[in-house]
């Protein structure tokens, strides 16, 4: 597959201009967190750096490297981006960005109250899988697909409503850290029902659920979001859907797509069950009142 896609060129490849985006983000948070800092404002840990670059790396990876393109190819390839995209890249900014930062972002006039209903746990946790389901039927998916403003749109509400579920389990504002441990283990647990029967919708289906895989005339209509026009009108008439870059049957590589993101959430979700957990013990640890090294005789 990786030599037949050079045809689609540098640019589909590659995404320069979405690199350049990503390198503006990353200077921003440079300059504000350290020379446009300003007195009483904490440099971020070495540790919130490491965070923020890290998803700005994956950032780069899930939508302006080769895998977006190949996301628009195969299903399986689409979910594996779904799975980082909406469950670990929020983490990373979330963690990565000052507690300061976020102060102004949630103080900020005419949002304040906006944010604070959308971040609650209940909503957000319904917000968020509802809109992913959605997202995965088959008339939304397709339409989505085939339009570049919806995609753009879509994309970037989900992405939202991604960062307000997370809020409620990493959120660095104590005012706003609500949630005990162990309920946030629980909010974790019925994240992972919820977003089950999207899965299972996927995995379980006997025929193929999306045009945009399916039907040449779709499929085409896909890539236009990612590969530019000129590309687009010079590829061979050969070229007609999926099946010129792999041998996987389509209901397969759906399949696959479905087990792929359920993995991926249980993968992820369980590193943070595991970090709350131990998050949690070790600050019951310390707590805890060592027993005395010398204790007093009676007299």
């Amino acid at each position: 597959m990786w030599l037949e896609l050079h045809m689609f060129g540098f640019r589909a490849l590659w995404s320069p201009y979405y690199f350049l985006f990503i390198l503006l983000l990353s200077a921003l948070y440079f300059y504000i967190t350290g020379p446009g800092r300003k007195t009483g404002e904490e440099k971020p840990s070495f540790f919130q750096q490491l965070m923020f670059y890290l998803g700005m790396l994956l950032l780069y990876i899930i939508k302006g490297s080769p895998i977006d393109l190949v996301g628009h190819i195969m299903f399986t390839a689409h979910m594996t981006q779904m799975a980082l995209y909406y469950l670990l890249f929020p983490i990373l900014v979330i963690k990565g960005i000052p507690g300061w930062i976020w102060e102004k972002v949630f103080h900020t006039k005419g949002i304040r109250t906006v944010l604070i209903i959308l971040t609650k746990p209940l909503i957000s946790l319904l917000l968020f899988n509802g809109l992913f389901s959605l997202y995965h039927m088959p008339v939304v998916f397709d339409f989505t697909k085939s339009n570049v403003v919806a995609h753009a749109v879509i994309g970037t509400i989900i992405l939202f409503t991604a960062f307000c579920m997370w809020w409620a389990v990493f959120t660095p504002l104590e005012e706003m850290d609500t949630l005990s441990p162990l309920l946030k283990i629980g909010f974790i647990f019925a994240n992972g029902v919820l977003i089950t029967p999207a899965c299972g919708l996927i995995i379980f289906a006997h025929n193929p659920l999306y045009e945009t895989y399916a039907s040449s005339g779709a499929w085409i209509q896909a890539m236009s979001l990612c590969v530019p026009a000129g590309v687009l009108s010079n590829l061979p008439s050969s070229l007609s859907g999926p099946g010129f870059f792999t041998n996987m049957p389509l209901i397969e590589d759906q399949q696959l797509g479905g087990v792929i993101m359920k993995i991926s959430q249980e993968i992820i979700f369980g590193f943070v069950i595991a970090y709350i957990f131990f998050s949690w013990f070790n600050k019951e640890k310390d707590t805890i009142d060592p027993l005395p090294s010398h204790i007093p005789s009676e007299s």
